[in-house]
């Protein structure tokens, strides 16, 4: 059972945070992306680059005039919170844009669904060796107080990168 509205840290007189839970809560679980990590801005980065010199490459083959990969809606509208194929397949068919299917083996230079779904893949986790991520400081310090308060806690994610 998820508890959300009764776990709130309440800060005390000393700057140390309490954890209010209701009786018989005896852990915590944790999402990585997006609630302990401020990952989204990485994958959103990773999929404008892999998608604007995929689409680069195919106006130069095509003779059709490029047009970006908008973060601020190709992003949200056909690609976040979705699996990585079905991000790929959205967004290409927002653009009128039909690839194979390929298989998830396939390497990041097929021009297949996902083959671009491992271009974006390698993209984020260079992007992640070369620069870390960002973490909620609050989440962390929330984190931080549960596990001072002895209950039990686990990070839960549901990337294949974990």
């Amino acid at each position: 059972m998820v508890h959300r509205k009764w776990c709130t840290p309440v800060a005390a007189n000393n700057s140390r945070t309490i954890v209010k839970l209701p009786d018989g809560i005896a852990a915590c679980l944790f999402d990585l992306d997006g609630v302990l990590t401020q990952t989204a801005k990485v994958h959103a980065a990773a999929w404008q680059e892999m998608f604007d010199a995929f689409l680069r490459d195919r106006s130069r083959r095509t003779g059709e005039p490029f047009r970006p990969f908008e973060i601020e809606t190709d992003y949200v509208q056909y690609v976040d919170g979705r699996l990585r194929p079905d991000g790929v397949r959205a967004f290409l068919a927002s653009r009128g844009i039909v690839l194979p299917e390929g298989t998830i083996g396939d390497p990041p230079s097929a021009l297949t669904v996902h083959g671009l779904g491992t271009r974006k893949n390698e993209r984020v986790l260079d992007l992640i060796r070369r620069n870390g991520v960002d973490v909620y400081a609050g989440s962390v310090r929330f984190v931080e107080a549960v596990r001072d308060a002895g209950l039990r806690r686990a990070v839960v994610s549901a990337s294949r990168n974990c």
